[in-house]
């Protein structure tokens, strides 16, 4: 039996969707086999990108109301585009499996249970393309006592297992997150967390540095041109959450833009230097954190190679420095995979929902601290 399923993903970079148009055969994790049929990269509009951060920035019910239906309709129209851009008609789409945007994130604390929100209307999507959604993936597992994230470990050790050795898969997204993937058939657990910022911090220093004209570092040119300031560094990697022990999960409402004004108040960069100096320690930093994590909690587990994804994974600056600090682990991109490193989380949420669909639990209870394994995600119907 085959199913194909068009995932979504809209990270914490705030900058567009990810649409994936994936065929799933079969009915379990024994004999299911993946293939991408079509993938679309759709980057929000500047009015878009705006409207997302003002209504987060503000908080209020009208703002978040209007801009999950919002959401809802751009999401609905990447379905529609990556179907007529690859040539598949829509109505041989079996479901659609939507991450959606996440607009906060509250790791569980002692004596406080955990609380995610991921926006972008499901209903709005089944209606406009009238495929069924499975949506809402993180709440399962929190209400069951996890941290609700990361959620691709699960796919990433049942697509990407390699026979004789362990790898890391690290996504430099936003946030930044690992995935240590043991050897297929041992008896070891998936073990995955978020290492902290990725790109979060470098695109809201670019944007507030050019006063919005750009959204991101480039190939990596304004932090190659910058100098460290190691005095701000080491106080930066003095934040608790480098520190904390897995499993953890942060996002954007630690490390995000308001984090970034903090900063600048305090340091007040003056000139284009200054400003290339700052990028530069921000990149630094998450190289840093990458670097740290591993060796704290990933290495010591071993592993023969890391695998570099997402938006980071492009920035020749910061995959020089991890690939650097990482040494003499040998450091690839996506390639590796089989799949094309953007792609990767938009094709990993269309095989949760493949889960879903079939009644598999799909959250890595090692990975997350839930109280146990748990089918995720809500179901919508279509037309």
């Amino acid at each position: 039996m085959t199913l194909r399923v068009v995932g979504l993903m809209s990270g914490t970079s705030l900058d567009g969707i990810d649409a994936a148009i994936v065929d799933i055969d079969g009915t379990t994790v024994d004999d299911v086999a993946v293939r991408t049929a079509g993938f679309l990269s759709i980057p929000f509009s500047d009015a878009q990108r705006t409207a997302s951060h003002d209504a987060i920035v503000a908080g209020t019910a009208e703002a978040l109301c209007g801009l999950h239906a919002d959401l809802g309709e751009w999401m609905a129209d990447a379905v529609l585009r990556v179907c007529a851009e690859s040539g598949v008609p829509i109505e041989s789409v079996d479901a659609v499996g939507s991450h959606g945007q996440t607009v906060w994130h509250r790791p569980a604390a002692e004596g406080r249970r955990g609380a995610t929100l991921q926006l972008g209307d499901a209903s709005t999507i089944a209606e406009r393309t009238g495929r069924p959604v499975i949506h809402d993936f993180r709440t399962r597992d929190v209400a069951a006592g996890g941290q609700g994230a990361p959620l691709v470990p699960w796919v990433d050790q049942l697509l990407f297992a390699l026979p004789d050795r362990a790898r890391a898969l690290q996504n430099l997204g936003g946030i930044g997150n690992v995935t240590r993937v043991p050897a297929k058939g041992s008896t070891e657990p998936v073990f995955a967390f978020d290492t902290g910022p990725a790109n979060s911090l470098i695109d809201a220093a670019v944007e507030i540095a050019t006063d919005g004209r750009h959204r991101f570092d480039r190939d990596g040119r304004l932090a190659a041109r910058g100098t460290v300031d190691e005095t701000l560094l080491a106080e930066l990697l003095r934040h608790p959450y480098f520190a904390a022990e897995p499993p953890k999960s942060t996002g954007r409402e630690v490390f995000g833009r308001p984090f970034v004004e903090r900063l600048v108040e305090v340091i007040h960069p003056e000139g284009d230097k200054d400003w290339m100096d700052l990028i530069a320690t921000l990149t630094e930093l998450t190289a840093r954190t990458v670097a740290d994590a591993y060796a704290r909690w990933i290495i010591p587990r071993g592993i023969d190679e890391v695998v570099l994804t997402g938006g980071g994974a492009r920035n020749p600056t910061l995959a020089g420095r991890i690939r650097e600090l990482l040494a003499p682990l040998p450091v690839t991109d996506g390639a590796a995979l089989g799949v094309d490193g953007d792609a990767k989380e938009a094709v990993a949420f269309a095989v949760l929902a493949w889960a879903h669909l079939n009644r598999i639990p799909a959250n890595v209870p090692a990975a997350t601290g839930a109280a146990g394994p748990r089918v995720l995600g809500s179901y919508t119907p279509g037309a």
